[in-house]
């Protein structure tokens, strides 16, 4: 037996049976062969475990004063994934490897079973260990070197299952007593099935080396895919699923190649530039757009900037700066007054980028008046952004009025009961009211 070979156990092993032996004549047993292997297994296994547990503590001991002496990301990143005391899980099977075929008669049924057991135990423990030993270094190059974070949990997975598969085939050579290679040969039959399977995760391998390849999505990005409700910051994105967590705070889980296969939408350009577009239309009721007369244009001139600005076009007729952030309007209608001055409002605002496209203008009209847009870039802050917008509809709509401009706001039922003339009987209640009164 190769555990034998190596660990050097013949010698242990007869000095052990010795002592159980004058054990039981100690206390007065017979030496009986079923209760002489009970207690020499008792006894491995307790050894073992202590063995291991032993091992556990030094090697704990060991990576503290690593840690200390060396001070650096690598150890200390193995002492917190608990590296080396899950690796030393192998060691307990393997002393029991060592020494149990001592306990029995080499063609015991007992001792055939007891192996397989013990073989198979070793193999799971193996490969838990070399998963446990992938996931730290696949964790030390994503904090450390995935700068970008892209998202290749997905290759660590298909490490992990490899590992797994490997175990699976050799613990069923174990268990049919057959090499591992005839069994890989007699997988071929079963290759359908096996894609029907892992379909998922096949498809989630080959969706997370487009995502990562092409860099349409890392972990930290807000996306929107209009299929579904997911609308927020990714989380994590694995073999079979990628989270995302939306604004509410609730959990969207989907398939990666639900993203490779249809669009989504990525806000990462948004975030990396530092602005965020505001694009947001209001409706001017079109039978207040009239010409600009000179009381309208003496009104207006009070407004922060619009006394130079309409002196300027007077005496130096329109120019249309082709720059991203000028006023632009006209003095020729009281809207094309409220353009320029909304532009002049945006480019003298301090959270308004004057190094983006700043754009007052109007898009045309609908049943409810013409359509006033203004387009223009402010921070990425969600509550600021918010705040901003607010802050410019607000203002929109307390200026208007100057400009003899009104914003369209569709009839409510007290506009309703103003305009509805008084019925014959409604007069008469109110005209013997105001008698009796």
């Amino acid at each position: 037996m190769i555990t034998a070979e190596i660990i050097p156990t013949h010698a242990v092993a007869s000095w052990l049976l010795t002592h159980i032996d004058r054990l039981l004549d100690w206390v007065g047993l017979e030496r009986d062969k079923t209760i002489e292997e009970i207690i020499y297994v008792a006894l491995i296994v307790s050894f073992a475990l202590f063995l291991g547990w032993v091992f556990r503590k030094v090697i704990l001991w060991f990576s503290r004063k690593l840690v200390i002496w060396r001070k650096n990301p690598f150890t200390e990143e193995l002492l917190n994934e608990h590296v080396l005391g899950k690796c030393s899980h192998i060691i307990p099977p393997l002393v029991i490897m060592g020494f149990i075929p001592f306990a029995f008669e080499s063609q015991s049924m007992v001792l055939h079973f007891s192996r397989l057991i013990l073989y198979i135990y070793t193999v799971i423990v193996f490969a838990m260990a070399v998963c446990v030993i992938n996931t730290f270094l696949w964790t030390h190059f994503d904090r450390r070197e995935n700068t970008k974070n892209l998202p290749l949990k997905g290759i660590l997975n298909v490490c992990n299952g490899f590992v797994w598969i490997i175990a699976a085939i050799i613990i069923g050579s174990i268990l049919l007593d057959k090499s591992p290679v005839a069994l890989l040969t007699g997988l071929g039959a079963f290759a359908t099935v096996l894609m029907l399977i892992f379909k998922d995760s096949i498809l989630g391998f080959v969706a997370g080396i487009q995502l990562s390849q092409n860099d349409m999505l890392r972990v930290g990005d807000w996306i929107v895919v209009p299929s579904t409700i997911a609308n927020g910051i990714v989380e994590d994105v694995s073999l079979t699923a990628v989270k995302v967590r939306n604004w509410d705070n609730t959990i969207v889980t989907l398939p990666p190649y639900t993203l490779v296969s249809s669009s989504f939408q990525n806000w990462r350009g948004m975030s990396d530039s530092g602005w965020r577009l505001i694009d947001k239309s209001f409706s001017i009721d079109i039978d207040t757009v009239v010409p600009a007369t000179d009381e309208i244009k003496q009104r207006v001139s009070t407004l922060p900037g619009m006394g130079d600005y309409i002196k300027k076009i007077e005496t130096q007729g329109q120019d249309y700066d082709p720059g991203v952030a000028v006023v632009n309007g006209s003095i020729d209608t009281n809207l094309g007054l409220l353009r320029a001055y909304m532009c002049y409002y945006l480019i003298h605002h301090k959270l308004v980028g004057t190094d983006q496209q700043i754009l007052v203008n109007v898009t045309g009209a609908t049943g409810e008046g013409l359509q006033l847009q203004i387009y223009c870039y402010t921070t990425t802050a969600w509550t600021a952004y918010e705040a901003v917008q607010s802050e410019i509809y607000e203002h929109l709509a307390t200026v208007a009025p100057l400009f003899s401009l009104r914003l369209y706001n569709n009839p409510s039922g007290m506009d309703m009961q103003a305009l509805k003339p008084h019925t014959p009987v409604q007069a008469i209640a109110a005209q013997t009211g105001s008698q009796n009164k």
